[in-house]
């Protein structure tokens, strides 16, 4: 089955980085756009950071996406992180993607994770 897990998310003070996780399974990741948003109770879910399975990615300021498709993992880090960070993240992948390009779009993805949380406070 397509699965998503994401993984160290926390609390870190502002100011702070942190690197948030996701493994893959049931899918080829190399094959896929894969992307991270986050999202507010209430709100729509928004595009932080995606890469296209050929390497050419979209990231909006603080966060840095990457990928091993050897490892079917994908990654986000942040940095210089604020208190307005603070939200549910979540991986997903748009699999056997047609067009050449990631969006930061979340319509644009099939398989999701299930969310990490992360917290930005001192």
């Amino acid at each position: 089955q397509v699965q998503l897990v994401e993984s160290g998310g926390g609390l870190v003070q502002p100011g702070g980085s942190l690197r948030l996780s996701c493994a893959a399974s049931g899918f080829g990741l190399d094959n896929s756009h894969i992307g991270w948003f986050r999202q507010a109770s209430g709100k729509e879910r928004e595009g932080v950071a995606c890469i296209s399975r050929s390497g050419i990615g979209a990231e909006k300021g603080r966060f840095s996406i990457s990928r091993d498709n050897d490892k079917s993992m994908m990654y986000l880090k942040m940095t210089y992180l604020k208190p307005k960070d603070t939200d549910v993240y979540y991986c997903a992948a748009d699999r056997g993607a047609c067009s050449s390009i990631c969006q930061l779009i979340s319509g644009a993805y099939e398989d999701w994770g299930q969310g990490t949380q992360v917290t930005v406070s001192s």
